[in-house]
């Protein structure tokens, strides 16, 4: 079995932070997304590797489970060790590694999305689910009786920023069937679309659920902060000095701001409802939070030097 280093994958140093390693990610996975690379089985293969990184690294649990297996492995090489011969089955065997749950199942998992945004390899299979895929399970006890939950099933999703903003589609496909899940307007990262009953069947007779968890790429002009937008528009010494009017650009259109005289370098206003659409609540949103960047003019012609330095004068007085 062929040993995957994650963090090879992503670029990034052993010990690089959570937002380190999420920004190598977004990046990674905005390039070699299927959407941008159709047809391309290279930039494919490339993605769900991406993503399998990321499903271990980004996970405090799983993350230190793969340093200590990582671990055994090097040492096994740096003595010498063949590693086509290396016993993978006693190390995930051993009960230093094990652990109590595997929060993402991967079994019946790897046909999804037509194989272009699901599936993991087998070392990823073979590392949490110990030797073999394996469901989460929670289970309750009660005056020792145990129930066992529904499991579950995540699917790791990045949809652009326009699409959170309005909403989009994503095409599964399993057990040769094709669902098209809706993804609704205001979805962030982290968010979690919840498809019933379209995963594994389960041992009740019913289907597992799945969940979608969302990845908002990163935009050019905004920046989503809770259900608020971030943006900044470039105003020119004069219209900050003496007041006047700008344009902004908005997810839906431009619109025109008015800039009061004596506006300061980066200061923030507020465009009511011109944010984020509110999960859930349908026709609110926030705000939108636009900072004005002062441009300074590199050449003034003489006569505007004259002017600001009798400004200047004035304002000293």
């Amino acid at each position: 079995m062929e040993y995957k280093d994650y963090y090879k994958v992503l670029g990034v140093d052993k010990t690089a932070s959570t937002d380190e390693i999420k920004k190598a990610y977004r990046k990674l996975a905005m390039k070699y997304h299927p959407d941008k690379n159709p047809g391309n089985k290279q930039a494919e293969e490339k993605f769900k590797e991406i993503n399998e990184a990321n499903e271990v690294l980004s996970d405090p649990e799983k993350r230190a489970r793969y340093d200590q297996l990582s671990s055994s492995y090097n040492s096994w090489q740096q003595a010498g060790g063949n590693p086509g011969s290396f016993s993978w089955e006693d190390l995930f065997n051993n009960p230093q590694y094990s652990t109590r749950t595997t929060r993402m199942n991967v079994d019946d998992i790897n046909d999804m999305f037509g194989g272009g945004l699901g599936g993991f390899s087998d070392f990823f299979n073979a590392f949490f689910g110990g030797g073999r895929p394996r469901p989460q399970r929670r289970t309750t006890t009660n005056n020792a009786r145990r129930t066992s939950q529904p499991q579950v099933y995540q699917q790791p999703v990045t949809i652009s920023f326009l699409e959170a903003y309005n909403g989009t589609t994503r095409l599964l496909q399993f057990d040769n069937k094709k669902i098209e899940v809706k993804i609704p307007a205001g979805v962030k990262t982290g968010s979690k679309v919840r498809v019933s009953g379209a995963g594994p069947q389960q041992a009740n007779g019913g289907r597992a659920d799945i969940f979608l968890l969302i990845t908002v790429a990163k935009d050019e002009h905004f920046e989503i902060s809770g259900n608020d937008l971030n943006t900044t528009v470039t105003v020119d010494l004069f219209t900050a000095i003496l007041g006047g009017e700008t344009k902004v650009h908005t997810p839906i259109g431009d619109v025109i701001l008015k800039i009061p005289s004596g506006t300061q370098p980066m200061q923030t206003f507020r465009l009511k409802g011109r944010g984020m659409p509110i999960l859930k609540q349908k026709g609110k949103f926030g705000d939108l939070l636009v900072k004005a960047k002062v441009e300074i003019p590199r050449n003034l012609s003489d006569e505007q030097k004259s002017i600001l330095r009798e400004m200047r004068k004035k304002e000293k007085k």
